[in-house]
């Protein structure tokens, strides 16, 4: 008989298992994960939710051949998932109002962005209609301030996540070297 479970700790279950375990479970060096993750992290602060993953596979490309640096893309891809249709709109909002910020303009309120939202994303379109749809947003004054604005959240976190997942790991590690050092006295 199936144990029943909530939505929450379903979805907490879904998370730690891509997340965390791959995190976890890598053979690779912390820096070769905390830059996966750092990478995911920053595209996934940008407001290109649908094609956040295709960046991140473009830049592991360009990165591998070109600057011969590598990251592991597992995570890099995973860590987009930050970003998704249930986080977007508030975190949307958020880059709009730093983009305004920034360039010293007028902040319209948070309904009018989960209206444009809304109207672009769940609407009954096709992928190309939803495609032009998206596209004539970020032409528009919204698009604008969010890609001005989402910059310094990418930078930010970005560069926070390497830096807690390198701590993270190196602790890891020196408890488990700790502990391999006790089983063998």
């Amino acid at each position: 008989m199936k144990k029943k479970t909530s939505i929450w700790h379903g979805l907490i279950r879904i998370l730690r298992y891509r997340l965390v375990i791959p995190l976890l479970r890598s053979p690779h060096p912390p820096e070769y994960k905390a830059s996966g993750v750092a990478v995911g992290t920053a595209w996934a602060m940008t407001p290109l939710v649908g094609i956040q993953m295709y960046l991140v596979l473009m830049t592991w490309l360009i990165a591998k051949k070109v600057f011969k640096w590598s990251f592991s893309l597992p995570l890099a891809l995973a860590y987009t998932w930050i970003t998704n249709v249930f986080t977007m709109i508030p975190i949307y909002y958020g880059f709009y109002v730093t983009g305004q910020w920034v360039m010293n303009r007028h902040i319209t309120g948070y309904a009018d962005l989960k209206d444009t939202m809304k109207a672009v994303f769940f609407a009954d379109y096709t992928f190309w209609e939803k495609i032009m749809a998206s596209g004539k947003l970020l032409m528009q004054d919204w698009g604008v301030g969010m890609a001005v604005g989402c910059v310094p959240w990418a930078i930010v976190f970005g560069s926070l996540s390497y830096y807690l997942v390198l701590k993270y790991e190196h602790a890891r590690l020196a408890r488990r070297a700790q502990k391999l050092k006790g089983k063998s006295k």
